[in-house]
């Protein structure tokens, strides 16, 4: 069958030997291993993309590669040359429009090898990544073994979860990183499929925590803002969930929060730092440090001048290679997030690298109806309401009161009052789905703000909200 085609049993068996062998291996050989990697992807990059071509010529001489005097390559740069950057010359953005233009497509490989995800447009700029099999089995083989923490006898079960209730929460319309995993493995795995279900963040509070009541998962991933929301109404009496785990990512998870989900759900909260450009970046150990999967991607956290930031300081932005993909390579390719190298080897004693990492830090708003009763807005179902609804990207959203949302955009051209009128339109439909018809947006014509370091917030919250927001909630004895 087609859709079985990428997934490869072979690949993901190798992929996930490789993977468990690197963790009990010396930090010299793990090196050496991403280096015979980086070598290998870039010169096949070089030979096989014609941007790359162009991109790397007079750089590369007959030895190891040096990544760093390589030079860098950015969102916009990419897309506006996406029919020269795939090794597959056969991939264009023709290829892959209609593919992503149709959801019942969802979790289908491309061309019957490949997958397809977009990003979210936290830079401006939304992007499209096609991954090959290799890069699939890779990442699977990395969520089996290293985040899940599985042992050998455990992996061939592993993508079944027979035994669990799996609930992902993520954003849906589209053929995102998160869904279309869930759709793809849905598809190669009917007792995933009946075991597992996806909820979108872009309905209401109050629906996703009913319907949640209603499965009643045994594991919920989704991103810290809406474990937050949950947690919350959990204490409230409104919900009654009993997860074994919590999977968060793709947000900033404070200790904070962390301990919040931890004590309303009583389970533990696993954290990973992952993106459509490679899903699996690291993921943490017991000791809840975030582990680089240094042996496959390579992270390089740098200043606003692309300068390398030493260990302990917080980087401007972060370069990323992705060793394992080798169809559409990302070399040095600037991913916006801050990192930083933590001074101090791990308790854990793993071989693989501890970072921190900041991630977004957006608010969740908070709001009353017209019955007076507490309504929060998650971020991210703001942010896809705009950039799938209105096609609007660079913006900002800041509560201006307890009845006020100022809508900031990036860009102020000739054509800015479509844009205000379609992202009125679709904040509209979003607070009138949430009861909060009577909140209004404003707009001032007047461009995000961005903090000290150059970062762009896109969701602020009031000041006593978002003070409420990290205030501790008092959490229901259970006997």
């Amino acid at each position: 069958m087609q859709v079985l085609a990428a997934f490869d049993i072979a690949r993901w068996c190798a992929a996930s030997w490789d993977v468990f062998a690197a963790g009990s291996a010396a930090a010299p050989l793990i090196r050496d291993t991403a280096q015979t990697r980086l070598d290998a992807l870039v010169r096949l990059a070089a030979e096989r993309s014609p941007f790359y071509a162009a991109h790397l010529k007079g750089r590369l001489g007959g030895g190891p590669i040096e990544l760093a005097k390589l030079p860098v390559v950015t969102k916009q740069a990419l897309m506006q040359r996406f029919d020269d950057w795939c090794t597959d010359r056969t991939v264009k953005r023709a290829t892959v429009g209609p593919h992503l233009n149709d959801l019942r497509r969802l979790g289908e490989p491309l061309m019957g090898k490949y997958h397809v995800w977009t990003s979210s447009g936290t830079s401006g700029v939304p992007a499209v990544f096609v991954h090959d099999e290799r890069a699939l089995a890779v990442y699977d083989a990395l969520e089996t073994v290293r985040f899940r923490r599985l042992r050998p006898e455990q992996w061939a079960l592993a993508g079944y979860l027979l035994g669990e209730r799996y609930a992902l929460i993520a954003a849906t319309g589209g053929h995102f990183a998160g869904a279309a995993t869930a759709a793809r493995l849905a598809r190669i795995n009917p007792w995933f499929a009946r075991s597992a279900q996806v909820f979108s963040i872009l309905q209401p509070v109050v629906d996703l925590a009913a319907a949640l009541h209603a499965f009643q998962p045994s594991l919920l991933a989704s991103y810290p803002t809406v474990a937050q929301v949950l947690a919350d109404e959990q204490c409230a009496g409104h919900i009654e969930l009993h997860p074994s785990e919590f999977w968060s990512g793709g947000e900033f998870l404070s200790a904070g929060v962390r301990r919040h989900i931890e004590r309303s759900f009583g389970c533990l909260v696993r954290n990973s730092y992952g993106a459509s450009e490679f899903m699996s970046i690291a993921c943490d150990c017991a000791h809840r440090t975030l582990h680089l999967n240094s042996d496959w991607v390579v992270l390089e956290p740098v200043d606003r001048h692309y300068r390398p930031t030493p260990p302990g300081e917080a980087s401007y932005t972060t370069l990323i290679t992705n060793l394992a993909n080798h169809v559409q390579p990302l070399i040095r390719y600037d991913i916006g997030d801050r990192v930083t190298w933590l001074t101090q080897p791990c308790q854990c004693g793993s071989p693989l690298p501890a970072i921190h990492v900041e991630g977004r830090t957006d608010d969740i708003l908070e709001f009353a109806d017209a019955h007076g009763r507490r309504v929060p807005l998650l971020p991210l179902a703001l942010a896809t309401a705009l950039e799938e609804h209105a096609g609007v990207y660079g913006f900002q959203l800041v509560q201006k009161d307890a009845a006020t949302i100022e809508l900031r955009l990036e860009s102020l051209a000739s054509q800015q009052q479509g844009s205000v009128a379609a992202c009125r339109v679709a904040l509209t439909n979003l607070l009138r789905a949430n009861g909060l018809a009577r909140v209004r947006i404003l707009w001032e014509g007047r461009r995000p703000r961005r903090n000290a370091s150059g970062k762009l917030r896109r969701v602020i919250a009031a000041p006593s909200t978002a003070k409420r927001a990290q205030e501790p909630r008092k959490v229901p004895v259970r006997t």
